[in-house]
């Protein structure tokens, strides 16, 4: 069952993403190197940003998170989400 999962990350910035984007050699509004990954988009908030993913599986979200994106968040100084949050997707459609 694919899973929507929406994390805050209070006190980051989009600069701090960007550059974990880039070491982990994803191209901005590129392919994502990930299979199961299905959507994803960041924004900036008032108290930092907020990243909203759909994955094909929680399971598939939680490795790629341990093994791919902790250690480089880490690296680039941002910590740990202050919110993170899983929904059930109903429904789902993507560009033709």
């Amino acid at each position: 069952m694919a899973v929507v999962v929406q994390q805050e990350f209070t006190g980051s910035t989009v600069d701090q993403f960007d550059e974990a984007i880039a070491k982990l050699g994803i191209p901005a509004g590129g392919r994502h190197t990930e299979s199961g990954l299905l959507f994803h988009y960041a924004v900036a908030t008032d108290e930092g940003v907020e990243i909203t993913d759909i994955w094909t599986t929680r399971e598939g979200f939680e490795k790629f998170a341990q093994e791919q994106i902790v250690p480089v968040t880490r690296e680039v100084g941002i910590s740990p989400p202050t919110s993170v949050e899983f929904f059930e997707v109903h429904n789902y459609n993507t560009a033709g």
